[in-house]
């Protein structure tokens, strides 16, 4: 069987060294026995669950939520179902974040309108809302 140092096995799954360490120190990631020479050598899979746990990254999956899909993924009883359901509890949360960004997105643009750009800093309205808690008052 294979064995990879850790330089190649961020090369392969393209992350850095020291996220590859972090996924260790996280438990994301299991640390592989050292060799002869003192170098980890890791087993081939390593590569696959690295990319696994960035694509899951990638859809927004947090580190502890993404530990939990490698323990329901290494259970080959696991129902589908439990996936989907992880799966569907993400876009919730993802909606959420949506609404939640774009009322930031709509209460920032206002504040844009408002200011002119001309005039003092003291004048500001952007200032003025973030000091007083957005009652534009001084």
């Amino acid at each position: 069987m294979e064995r990879l140092t850790i330089g190649e096995v961020a090369k392969q799954a393209q992350v850095g060294i020291e996220t590859l360490r972090y996924y260790e120190r996280t438990g994301l990631v299991a640390s592989p026995p050292r060799s002869e020479s003192n170098y980890r050598l890791y087993p081939q899979e390593t590569v696959r669950r690295v990319q696994f746990i960035k694509r899951a990254q990638e859809l927004g999956f947090s580190l502890k939520e993404i530990m939990e899909l490698l323990a329901l993924r290494a259970t080959p009883e696991t129902p589908c179902a439990d996936i989907q359901s992880l799966a569907l509890e993400k876009i919730s949360t993802i909606e959420e974040k949506i609404q939640t960004l774009t009322a930031m997105k709509y209460a920032l643009a206002n504040l844009v309108e408002e200011c002119s750009g001309n005039g003092e800093i003291i004048d500001c309205p952007i200032l003025a809302a973030l000091d007083t808690g957005g009652n534009g008052h001084h």
